[in-house]
């Protein structure tokens, strides 16, 4: 049985810059209750792997993305201006090891994230807005083969999962 990497924030573990979870933000609960019953999720939150407690001040990445961050061309920043990129990718490489320790091939990480976004993160100016791009652990992780959804795409992890196990049991 294949498993599920998950942001820990996503399965109600208030975690979150704000001490908040993001439970609330699937929009498929019947899988994510299916996967939990069958012991597929394992949750992790990246930003604790790296250091950070909680609460925390929200970070952002003014200039780039996960892989400008991983090349070394951008940095995360506070709110308050700390930066805080090494706290970012020392997360990321922990939760990187542990995925590869468990044979995990997809992860279902928190979209916006410094660390997880998927698709968008934050502009990072604080005004709220979107920008296209991964997160500093997304990005990893698919450089690694890891693939990675976010909390909308659910049934596309599933479908995914699927054509795994099915491989899997063709050998």
């Amino acid at each position: 049985m294949e498993r599920l990497l998950i942001s820990a924030c996503l399965v109600g573990q208030k975690v979150r810059y704000n001490a908040t979870d993001a439970l609330g933000a699937w929009t498929q609960l019947d899988l994510f209750g299916r996967w939990q019953a069958e012991g597929r999720l394992v949750a992790l939150c990246p930003e604790l792997a790296g250091g950070f407690p909680v609460p925390r001040p929200p970070a952002e990445i003014p200039d780039g993305t996960g892989a400008e961050v991983l090349a070394g061309r951008a940095e995360v920043i506070e709110q308050d201006g700390n930066v805080v990129t090494e706290f970012f990718i020392l997360g990321a490489h922990r939760a990187l090891r542990e995925a590869q320790r468990l044979g995990i091939r997809a992860a279902i990480l928190k979209e916006g994230s410094p660390s997880c976004g998927v698709h968008l993160l934050y502009q990072g100016d604080f005004s709220g807005r979107m920008k296209a791009g991964r997160g500093v652990t997304t990005e990893l992780f698919e450089q690694h083969g890891i693939r990675v959804f976010n909390e909308q795409e659910a049934e596309l992890a599933a479908a995914f999962l699927a054509e795994l196990e099915q491989r899997t049991s063709a050998y």
